[in-house]
């Protein structure tokens, strides 16, 4: 008949297995449970041999990463509340946007009931030429508008160069421009649409315009900009 042998767990070893799952859990908790070192301190200056107390530079040491790990505590519930007063002051600023008509940058607006808006950057007066696609890139309308220097609005009524109309939808404008001179001039194009809802789950909060998501600092303006254009 085979016997199989069974490990035998001595006291000794059994003791020494609880001490190092002790010792390390206790590690662990050093760093984030402020009343666990204190623990862990006071047990250690009872169980000291007092005819061979603990050195007064290692006793000093301790101290010392006492204090400090209450001060990271303190620091860091300080931390979580700027956080949170944080993250309050966004949210409610992020509402405040909801209905408001505001402009970001990009090239790709939403038409809506027959209105599409983008405003044009120009560092100088130049003529501009307009082409405007829509999502699958095929052009549905294409003119010339004269941009001064700065911002300048532009809006489109949703009707090709034929006068039909187009659904609503993602359309995206493209602007070639060149000044008197016949130079090159570099337009940048922003979107213009109206915050229809906020999303408040993420951080920062995600404002909601034309089906898409935008970060409050990517907005430029608030305000319906004077319209012109096709």
């Amino acid at each position: 008949m085979a016997v199989t042998a069974t490990p035998v767990t001595t006291p000794s070893s059994m003791s020494t297995n609880t001490s190092a799952t002790k010792n390390a859990t206790a590690a662990s908790g050093i760093a984030n449970n402020f009343n666990e070192f204190l623990t862990l301190l006071t047990t250690q200056l009872k169980a000291q041999n007092p005819l061979n107390p603990l050195d007064t530079n290692q006793f000093t040491q301790q101290l010392v990463m006492f204090a400090q790990v209450e001060q990271q505590l303190n620091a860091n519930d300080s931390l979580s509340t700027l956080v949170s007063l944080q993250q309050s002051n966004q949210a409610t600023q992020a509402l405040g946007f909801v209905g408001q008509t505001v402009t970001l940058n990009g090239s790709t607006s939403q038409l809506s009931k027959g209105s599409a808006a983008w405003s044009l950057q120009s560092p100088s007066a130049a003529s501009a030429s307009i082409n405007i696609t829509n999502s699958t890139g095929q052009t549905v309308f294409s003119g010339k508008v004269a941009v001064n220097k700065g911002a300048n609005s532009f809006s489109w009524n949703g009707k090709g160069n034929d006068g039909t109309p187009w659904p609503d939808g993602a359309y995206t404008i493209h602007v070639t421009a060149k000044d008197s001179s016949s130079n090159t001039v570099a337009v940048s194009t922003q979107i213009v649409g109206t915050v229809t809802s906020v999303d408040l789950t993420n951080s920062p909060p995600l404002l909601k315009v034309g089906g898409h998501s935008y970060t409050i600092n990517q907005v430029q303006s608030v305000g319906l900009p004077s319209a012109s254009g096709g």
